[in-house]
């Protein structure tokens, strides 16, 4: 590991928006492939990495209930939207000689690996990015609780969220010029003053196994290799 790294096992949680770039829906492969390089880094510097992405660039289950459809159907639909962005992040990686296996919570034996928790855990001993796709198998759950669970699993160090803003603020600092950013929260901060930095469940979860989450700007190049040495703009929620 590398002497100023501050995390030995990370798991790095991605909105699917991330994966967006600038577009209004899907996957921009500029974007997919710049987070890859990111990922190598780090993975090159001796931190493990295991990544958990969300789908709502594809398919938001809640926002499909909304519509009338079945909330367990659309959570579903969602989390094969998870597996597609998995699929190609891990086609990003390989590209750039990274070793990567996407695991799935609802098997899917032609196209990935089944979760089985000990086979993760030696792949990343292995210095193999370990992709967790299909969130937690199970609807009404998020991909922030899925992140939290496999983060928990896996003994990692930390949750890093890579998100579109550089931490967590008291207000939408794109809709609100005042909105100030937080250097440091405690769990018990953002359950009680309803930030949205992750569902309560996953903060929770996170809090139980006392787990930070360092919440930064996935969008410039090379942000995801500061927040591992504890540089660069972020919020860092812990005890």
């Amino acid at each position: 590991m590398a002497e100023n790294h501050k995390f030995k096992r990370v798991l790095l949680k991605m909105s699917g928006e991330v994966l967006m770039g600038e577009q209004q829906f899907g996957l921009d492969p500029a974007t997919v492939n710049r987070v890859a390089e990111d990922i190598k880094e780090a993975v090159e510097s001796g931190v493990e990495v295991c990544v958990v992405v969300g789908a709502g660039n594809i398919f938001r289950g809640v926002s499909g209930a909304a519509q009338g459809m079945d909330r367990t159907t659309a959570d579903y639909m969602g989390m094969l939207g998870i597996v597609i962005n998995a699929l190609a992040l891990q086609n990003a990686l390989e590209s750039i000689e990274i070793q990567t296996r996407v695991m799935s919570a609802i098997p899917m034996s032609a196209i990935c690996e089944p979760y089985i928790r000990r086979k993760a855990m030696r792949h990343m001993q292995k210095g193999r990015v370990v992709i967790f796709a299909a969130g937690t198998g199970n609807p009404y759950f998020t991909t922030d609780t899925a992140a939290a669970l496999r983060a928990s699993e896996m003994n990692c160090d930390a949750m890093l969220k890579g998100t579109k803003v550089d931490g967590v603020y008291n207000a939408d600092p794109k809709k609100d010029k005042t909105a100030t950013r937080y250097d440091r929260l405690s769990y018990m901060d953002v359950l009680t003053k309803d930030l949205k930095v992750m569902d309560a469940t996953a903060i929770s979860l996170a809090r139980e196994n006392s787990i930070p989450i360092l919440v930064f700007s996935i969008l410039e190049k090379g942000n995801f290799d500061k927040a591992l040495k504890g540089e660069g703009p972020h919020t860092i929620v812990s005890d």
